[in-house]
């Protein structure tokens, strides 16, 4: 199991109440992820946590990290406040684009696999406050425009139901995967964030199975919440058993990327809350490969269920 960060959270973080924790330069962000056991995996910003290709590349070699992702940031810069991708103002929607594809050019620079993209700004606050007709157009041509360039590094749509707008335009992984379906470009694929699908009312596992069956590829983000607000708890601290589900049938498709933290310390020692991350999500990984996949199939689709309810509580819980 590979395990990253997105590594803006090693520094000051905010919501619209408090700031947690002391301003990062890039590689202190990275030195401290060095000191994190079970994590080497780096997702950075673009551009707001990077420099030029060599200088990064010479940050993470001397302390012998990888790449998990690029995550471009299309919702920070004052133009993209209200929305990008999809916005009515074509200067804006190109100036998205454009930055996708620079970040894309600086994935391929520094060697990383894959960059993601999570469209917040794109949305809606009120009703009757855009034109959905042709906000969905916009966001079909800018997303395709963007994944169309340099196809050898695919880009990943992350689906979230809201935040920063109350209700954002790729509200759900079916949505998201829609649009890649109009979009037809099999260089795309969907960043599965375990909070996110919780909070869209989804189960995470049954949406990483329908975006593989759809043809599409999968990059997950690993965190928890309560369902009614994008917490980013410690992984397994709300939804265990979902948790085990996910990376079950991680396990069944044969994964293999990083899953990538997209949790949050704020109260807590950066650290040591990225330890007990890595930690439950090993756990859990390792648990599951104890596991019997064919005979829980095989229960399935013998339909026996009360089978089953008795596997998960003797196998998975262990109360028995």
């Amino acid at each position: 199991m590979k395990q990253g960060v997105i590594i803006a959270f090693m520094g000051r973080t905010q919501d619209r109440f408090c700031e947690y924790n002391s301003p990062k330069t890039t590689f202190e962000k990275l030195q401290m992820l060095k000191k994190i056991k079970g994590l080497d995996g780096v997702e950075m910003v673009f551009p707001h946590e990077t420099s030029s290709p060599e200088e990064i590349t010479a940050m993470m070699q001397s302390l012998g990290l990888n790449w998990a992702a690029v995550n471009v940031n299309v919702k920070k810069d004052p133009q993209f406040v209200a929305g990008s991708l999809s916005r009515p103002i074509k200067t804006i929607r190109d100036e998205a684009v454009a930055m996708i594809k620079r970040a894309k050019d600086f994935a391929k620079a520094v060697g990383a696999p894959l960059v993601t993209c999570c469209p917040l700004s794109d949305g809606y606050d009120m009703l009757f406050q855009i034109d959905y007709k042709t906000s969905w157009k916009n966001m079909i041509e800018t997303v395709g425009e963007a994944a169309d360039y340099l196809p050898e590094i695919p880009l990943f749509l992350e689906p979230k139901y809201s935040e920063v707008r109350v209700h954002c335009q790729l509200d759900s992984t079916a949505k998201a995967l829609l649009l890649l379906k109009e979009i037809g470009n099999k260089n795309t694929g969907i960043t599965l964030d375990f909070g996110h699908s919780i909070q869209s009312q989804e189960n995470p596992a049954q949406m990483l199975a329908t975006t593989l069956e759809s043809g599409f590829d999968v990059y997950v983000h690993t965190n928890d919440n309560d369902t009614k607000a994008d917490w980013d708890l410690v992984g397994g601290s709300r939804h265990f058993l979902n948790y085990v589900e996910l990376l079950f049938w991680a396990k069944e498709y044969g994964y293999n990327k990083y899953f990538t933290s997209d949790a949050s310390p704020r109260i807590f020692d950066i650290i040591k809350f990225f330890e007990r991350h890595a930690e439950v999500s090993l756990g859990i990984w390792n648990l599951v490969n104890k596991l019997d996949p064919k005979k829980y199939r095989r229960l399935m689709a013998e339909e026996n269920f009360d089978e089953l309810m008795a596997l998960v509580t003797r196998e998975i819980y262990r109360v028995q």
